[in-house]
């Protein structure tokens, strides 16, 4: 689970004068001042994150000269079965809008199976999340995440339970520094709606994961690569969540998506020094009680990745990913005929040694329908992460988000709306 921490600098209020004098001086200095005041919280904002992230790069690197960074998970030999118990805690200090600058989230991911001599395991999954509203995930706050079983053999792996999709396990796009903090699909966001108390990110997320089928209980099918390629299927019954499939016809609302086919391919090879990655993918799914103008969800995505090997310590790394859907939002209960809402996603990262840099863009476009608005989004993102071992990760950056809609307000009054925070991000994970 993921741990977040916020951090934030106090934004001190510009100070009047309480006498009675007035005149165009005395507004043109006040007026100075003020611009002042901000270049200040500026400076000492980043100052803050410098200084915070240099002492946990320090304190890393110091525990790094007696210990190689990598914490084991906890296991236990039940009979002829093996359980094993991964956890994770992130934590972010931010400068957010909105008022919060703490969130926070935990997991634990057990795992019970049994390993014969014939190649075959057979095992038990979950994953088990508690997190706050800035820290939900795609997963909307489920405290079961997933649970599943699996079964794996030299022909691929079959998931019966709650997972992920058939696309989404197979899902390519650029490099991310951080993927918790990462501009597309992250775990944690920084800024809150004070308007409603939840991610302001909550009405039209940057997410170019085909992602249609969520973490209902569906059957999934994941093949071993061959030649470089690599399939994945998946068929969710309906969006319920209890486990195991056609236990519950899902929400009862119009629009409810049945029978989602989930598939993709994916691609990987080295050529040299580089390696290349793509991938494209699909779901479909059926509307039940639908509305005039509703149909079945249609998912589409793509990405690619080019890495390359520049010298032993160093890695380039380029690439980008699409999604396109009917559903408002990737709403998949909003799935119109006259709908179209996309997203795409750039980014570029270099990698020296245990430190990372990268840069990321994307933007997005939800059209309209009916009472609901069209709504545009444009991200940046900036960031700098060092790396000790398999379990320690430490990133700092800024991140953009501009919203802007064609009816209706924000919560600041306006068809427009810019945020922007600057985060330090901690990650402590177990790991094999």
């Amino acid at each position: 689970m993921a741990l977040v921490c916020a951090y934030t600098c106090l934004n001190p209020q510009t100070q009047r004068r309480k006498d009675g004098g007035g005149g165009q001086d005395r507004l043109i200095l006040e007026g100075l001042r003020a611009k002042l005041q901000k270049g200040k919280r500026v400076r000492r904002l980043v100052a803050h994150i410098g200084v915070l992230l240099a002492a946990a790069s320090l304190g890393t690197a110091a525990l790094a000269q007696g210990w190689d960074g990598t914490i084991a998970p906890y296991q236990a030999f039940p009979g002829n079965a093996q359980f094993d118990l991964n956890a994770s805690a992130e934590g972010a200090l931010f400068s957010p809008h909105g008022g919060q600058r703490a969130s926070g989230a935990l997991k634990l991911s057990p795992r019970l199976h049994r390993d014969y001599d014939s190649g075959l395991v057979l095992g038990l999954n979950a994953t088990l999340t508690a997190s706050d509203v800035l820290s939900r995930g795609r997963y909307d706050g489920d405290v079961i995440e997933k649970i599943y079983g699996d079964v794996r053999t030299g022909l691929g792996r079959l998931e019966i339970g709650q997972s992920d999709g058939g696309a989404y396990d197979l899902a390519i796009s650029g490099p991310k520094v951080d993927a918790a903090v990462s501009l597309d699909n992250p775990q944690i966001t920084f800024f809150r709606d004070p308007s409603t108390g939840r991610a302001f990110t909550d009405i039209f997320s940057l997410r170019t994961q085909i992602g249609a089928s969520s973490n209902y209980a569906k059957f999934s099918y994941v093949s071993p690569s061959l030649l470089g390629a690599q399939l994945a299927l998946s068929f969710t019954p309906n969006q319920a969540k209890l486990g195991i499939p056609f236990l519950h016809a899902g929400p009862h609302v119009p629009g409810r998506q049945v029978d989602i086919w989930e598939g993709a391919i994916q691609y990987s090879d080295e050529f040299g020094d580089w390696t290349l990655s793509a991938y494209g993918g699909g779901a479909w799914g059926r509307g039940e009680h639908k509305l005039p103008g509703q149909e079945g969800v249609s998912d589409l995505g793509a990405g690619l990745r080019a890495d390359y090997q520049a010298s032993d310590e160093m890695m380039v790394s380029l690439g980008g990913a699409w999604r396109q859907s009917n559903a408002y939002a990737f709403q998949i209960a909003r799935s119109f005929q006259a709908n179209t809402s996309s997203v795409m996603q750039a980014s570029g990262s270099i990698s020296y040694g245990d430190w990372v840099a990268g840069l990321e863009v994307g933007s997005g476009d939800a059209g309209s329908f009916g009472a609901m608005p069209h709504l545009g989004l444009d991200g940046y993102q900036a960031s700098l992460g060092y790396v000790l071992g398999n379990s320690i990760q430490v990133t700092g950056g800024w991140q953009r988000l501009t919203y802007h809609r064609s009816s209706g307000k924000f919560y600041n009054g306006a068809a427009h709306i810019g945020l922007d925070a600057g985060f330090l991000h901690l990650t402590v994970k177990t790991s094999n």
